[in-house]
């Protein structure tokens, strides 16, 4: 097959924007944004995706010099960016609840660095390494290709795009990190507090007591022991989460 110059011009110009929505939405989602995945793994993953789209939808054309043409470029880039970012809350939660309980048994300086996130602490990216297993495990990574490819049909490229409803969302959204990070870290502090309030009255009841070479190891090793029996519901929890979470962009979506 023999293609004139402006016929592949036409074709670039046709698969560049539903290729910009698709690889922003890959580049801020979860599990598709993590280091493991290397760039060229998303390119070509963007690739395929696009010409997937092509099999269902028809093909607008700008001209991406033009002003209507950025306008439109600008407007796919923010609306991948969207979608992938307000699931990023759930991870920014179980970050903050790791943080929490890392600080509770006395891990809060053992940080690790983490790619996408920076220095965090041990637990914090042991519970984000788990809530990517949950993520997989309920399908999430296909569930993501499902909505990305809704968002064509409720957000066609060409369409006028209403930014507040975005907006709307990550705000309405943004309460979950303090409140998620909450209510996995909050069982664990109580425990821990109770046990250093125990450890308090042992020093005053023992004066002589080291309670700093006898409660710190203490205090360790309970968290440990109250983190792995606290693990089921953690889990329960992060399911919840990320169920509810791409519930909410799929009613954003189909509404």
């Amino acid at each position: 097959m023999v293609y004139a110059l402006p016929e592949i011009i036409e074709l670039f110009y046709a698969f560049l924007y539903p290729f910009t929505r698709i690889s922003t939405f890959l580049l801020a989602s979860p599990f598709y944004s993590i280091q493991a995945l290397n760039i060229r793994f998303r390119i070509s993953l963007s690739f395929l995706l696009t010409i997937l789209y092509f099999s269902y939808f028809e093909s607008t054309t700008y001209d991406p010099l033009s002003i209507e043409g950025l306008s439109q470029l600008f407007q796919q880039a923010a609306i991948g960016v969207a979608l992938g970012f307000s699931l990023q809350l759930i991870s920014a939660a179980i970050t903050l609840g790791g943080q929490a309980i890392s600080n509770s048994v006395g891990l809060g300086m053992a940080n690790m660095f983490d790619p996408t996130l920076g220095n965090v602490p041990v637990i914090s990216q042991f519970l984000i390494i788990l809530s990517t297993l949950i993520f997989l495990m309920i399908n999430g990574h296909l569930v993501l290709l499902e909505l990305l490819f809704s968002s064509f049909e409720r957000f066609p490229i060409g369409a006028s795009i209403p930014v507040e409803i975005f907006v709307q969302a990550i705000i309405d959204w943004s309460p979950l990190i303090f409140s998620g990070g909450l209510q996995i870290a909050l069982p664990l502090i109580i425990t821990m507090l109770l046990v250093n309030i125990g450890l308090g009255i042992v020093t005053r009841s023992a004066p002589s007591l080291n309670i700093i070479a006898v409660g710190f190891p203490a205090i360790i090793l309970v968290g440990m022991v109250l983190l792995t029996l606290a693990l089921p519901g953690i889990i329960q929890l992060i399911q919840e989460f990320w169920l509810n979470a791409l519930d909410q962009l799929d009613l954003i979506l189909v509404n």
